[in-house]
């Protein structure tokens, strides 16, 4: 069995743990504000269609290009020194990001503010490897799943209000948009101090060295994570996760204008149903999963988001059932991703858990990257609907479910059986 580091001698970690959730809600609250922020002040330009649909994928594109070039330095950073400092450091620069995109959402100008949405993806691209490698360190092993379900359900009740604030901040500070940075600027320095309480913890590997070629050292994590089966299965089904979540994501934001034809505030009331499913579903299989990892979750959650993704891509449902469908899927969405980010946790030594986040996470851009991409061909080019988009969702979602099942056969049936008959994993 692989090496887990073990958390702090002390009863009262705690203290350290809801820190780092304080801080992580904080990080991802932030960053939902400041992306629809700039959405919703492209939206209310009452642009052309086609301008719109760029201009929404390509602020997908602007967050995820940071986490391309930079998880791997990011996971080298994770085991050369501290997770902690490394976050305290993070904090210190998000404080910087934001004092720059107050100056842009002042001047009006869009370069200015994608550009500050991508110093935001730089921001949480150094931040993830160490706020996910971190997790055993501060956590009993026992208690990893439940650590992942609350971090996953914090990250999207961030989504939820963030989701929320942006479009009260783009309706209530349309001519004075600075003020809404300056919100933005007080929550970074609220992050920073609240990231002072995270339990200290030494350097995993303090003598690791810094290789520039960041393709070299992905590399080598991939050739070493795909001697571990699981491991690297948990990669896949990360990348394909985000893909399918993204994409829906964007695509809701299209259908809510193109379709429904509604503002802001109620376009952000869809992310937000998507969202508190999301939540709902990663806390629901942080309490199923108990104290393992519980693969027969996953395949579950895909079959939900699949037929969920189906039924969202139908002509003429009303605006009620589109809704419950959303939290659906996104409940499918939270039982699917809490099992894999808790294997990708779990299985690593210690001393490469953080070059094990900063690849998966890599890879999860990618997928992001991806889902930001096809959105906008599938658009502009080949002239797909919203609904099209979701049915492709479903299906991807499919293919997900699929493989699990096949690559785990006995993980469903596992699970069912204890639920039938009541018994608990031993």
């Amino acid at each position: 069995m692989n090496d887990i580091a073990s958390p702090p001698p002390t009863t009262s970690w705690q203290r350290g743990f809801w820190s780092l959730m304080g801080t992580q809600f904080q990080g991802a609250f932030s960053d939902n504000v400041l992306k629809w922020l700039v959405v919703y002040l492209v939206i209310a330009r009452k642009l052309p269609k086609e301008q719109l649909d760029a201009l929404v994928s390509d602020s997908g594109m602007y967050f995820a290009i940071p986490f391309l070039l930079l998880s791997m330095l990011g996971g080298w950073m994770a085991d050369r020194f501290s997770k902690r400092s490394v976050m305290m450091g993070v904090k210190v620069m998000e404080i910087g990001i934001m004092l720059f995109a107050t100056y842009a959402l002042a001047s009006g100008r869009m370069g200015l503010q994608l550009a500050s949405i991508c110093l935001m993806g730089v921001h949480s691209a150094f931040f993830a490897a160490s706020k996910y490698g971190v997790l055993p360190e501060l956590v009993p092993a026992s208690r990893l799943s439940w650590a992942n379900g609350v971090i996953e359900m914090l990250t999207f009740l961030a989504a939820i209000f963030g989701t929320l604030a942006a479009a009260w901040l783009a309706e209530s500070f349309a001519d004075k948009p600075e003020w809404a940075g300056a919100i933005l600027l007080g929550l970074a320095m609220t992050g920073w101090l609240m990231s002072l309480g995270i339990t200290k913890v030494p350097a995993a590997s303090p003598d690791k060295p810094l290789r520039l070629n960041f393709l070299g050292d992905l590399w080598r994590e991939f050739r070493w994570m795909r001697t571990d089966r699981d491991l690297w299965r948990a990669n896949l089904g990360n990348t394909g996760f985000f893909f399918i979540a993204i994409l829906i994501q964007m695509n809701l934001v299209l259908y809510a204008e193109q379709v429904l034809h509604i503002k802001p505030m109620e376009n952000s009331a869809l992310q937000v149903a998507l969202a508190i499913g999301m939540a709902s579903g990663s806390m629901l299989a942080g309490k199923l999963s108990g104290d393992h990892v519980e693969y027969g979750l996953i395949p579950l959650g895909a079959f939900l988001m699949a037929v969920m993704g189906f039924v969202l891509g139908c002509a003429d449902i009303s605006r009620t059932v589109f809704t419950i469908c959303l939290t659906l899927l996104g409940i499918g969405g939270g039982m699917f991703i809490v099992p894999l980010a808790a294997v990708l946790q779990h299985r690593p030594p210690a001393d490469r858990k953080g070059a094990v986040q900063g690849a998966a996470s890599w890879l999860s851009w990618v997928g992001i990257s991806a889902a930001a991409m096809l959105q906008k061909e599938l658009n502009t080019r080949l002239g797909w609907t919203p609904g099209d988009i979701f049915w492709l969702c479903g299906a991807a979602a499919v293919v997900g479910g699929v493989y699990v099942t096949m690559s785990r056969p006995q993980a469903l049936p596992a699970l069912l059986k204890r639920w039938t008959t009541g018994k608990q994993h031993g």
